[in-house]
């Protein structure tokens, strides 16, 4: 699959510079029936309608694992709903003749949102249509709230990382991901969702929750293990794990408030992984970036671009064989309390 990186430009980015929705509904039309696809809302952009898809692929029964791979959060993060397509053209591709992954399928369900705002993106955006941070949107509040307005903010619309009215419903894009997600939650034995992003930064950084609070997550000795076996299988992996409160704290994050909604649910495990691309691995090797916003975000000279996209393709695989083979690694008894006693070595609030 041939996406282009998105051109520098600092002006609004109209429909037709939405080359991820159309590569998207292609997608869908090559894939099916065995890629399921529906529309899970609507939103208005300067009187048009765009939808924000969900889709499937492998097992329908409702009691499989589950792997839930987001991208197009942040409208200006093109890279992520990029990386996510190129995830689901691969899987395609290889579908056609790879028996093992047709086996894996039978087994596995790959719940996919690849573009959650693209009013955003469409426009160049952060925020959605409304002005508002869908990833500050939650019904949640910090409690050590990180650096003034980075943490989310109830002035206006006219500063980023604006949270939204208080005591009004969550945006249509912010409540189709949480249906989505709860939806799966229901009924999965064990749930791995990775939210794809980019931002400021020398190094890849897989987060988790909580990034609301200091403490470790419930399920930390669980992700731990998993971590464990990541290294073990690719000891020369480029990616820094940790909570995503060691780099700061933010009011309204969805992944916290859908952890927290699921707790109660203690036969089934839900582990919300973010994956945050750094951005400045591209802008340090083309300073000509620092001049574009896209720039900012996005890997604009094409061969960086491509390898990018093939720079996760060992992650995104690895996380869906963790999924099919979960109960061969998921920590239980003396091995659980070690993995704990682990993770809070490694990640004790810092």
């Amino acid at each position: 699959m041939t996406i282009k990186p998105p051109t520098p430009a600092n002006g609004p980015f109209h429909d037709k510079r939405l080359p991820e929705l159309r590569m998207l509904e292609r997608l869908i039309r090559r894939g099916a029936p065995a890629l399921r696809s529906r529309v899970l809302a609507e939103v208005e952009d300067k009187g048009r309608t765009l939808p924000v898809y969900a889709l499937e692929l492998g097992s329908p029964r409702r009691e499989a694992p589950v792997l839930l791979l987001c991208g197009g959060v942040h409208g200006i993060e093109r890279i992520g709903t990029q990386l996510v397509l190129a995830q689901l053209d691969t899987l395609l591709q290889r579908l056609r003749w790879d028996r093992s992954l047709q086996q894996l399928l039978q087994r596995v369900r790959i719940v996919l949102c690849p573009l959650l705002n693209p009013v955003g993106m469409a426009r160049g955006w952060r925020c959605n249509g409304n002005g508002i941070d869908l990833m500050r949107n939650a019904p949640v509040n910090a409690e050590q709230p990180g650096p003034w307005p980075v943490c989310g903010h109830r002035l206006g619309r006219w500063l980023p990382w604006y949270r939204g009215e208080p005591e009004t419903p969550m945006q249509t894009e912010a409540l189709a991901i949480c249906s989505l997600a709860e939806e799966q939650l229901a009924t999965a034995p064990f749930t791995l969702a990775l939210d794809c992003h980019s931002g400021f930064g020398m190094r890849d950084r897989i987060w988790f929750p909580y990034a609301g609070r200091r403490q470790l997550l419930e399920h930390a000795a669980e992700l731990h293990a998993l971590l464990r076996l990541f290294e073990r299988s690719h000891p020369h992996h480029p990616y820094l794990f940790e909570p995503q409160h060691h780099h700061y704290r933010t009011h309204g994050d969805l992944w916290d408030y859908l952890y927290r909604r699921h707790l109660p649910r203690e036969t089934q495990i839900f582990l919300p992984l973010t994956l945050e691309m750094g951005s400045w691995l591209w802008v340090k090797k083309n300073l000509r970036q620092l001049t574009s916003y896209t720039g900012l975000f996005n890997p604009l000279v094409p061969h960086r671009h491509q390898r990018t996209l093939r720079r996760h393709q060992l992650l995104l695989d690895f996380l869906l064989r963790a999924v099919d083979g979960w109960q061969n690694w998921l920590p239980a008894g003396a091995q659980r309390h070690h993995h704990q006693t682990g993770a809070e070595r490694r990640w004790g609030t810092k």
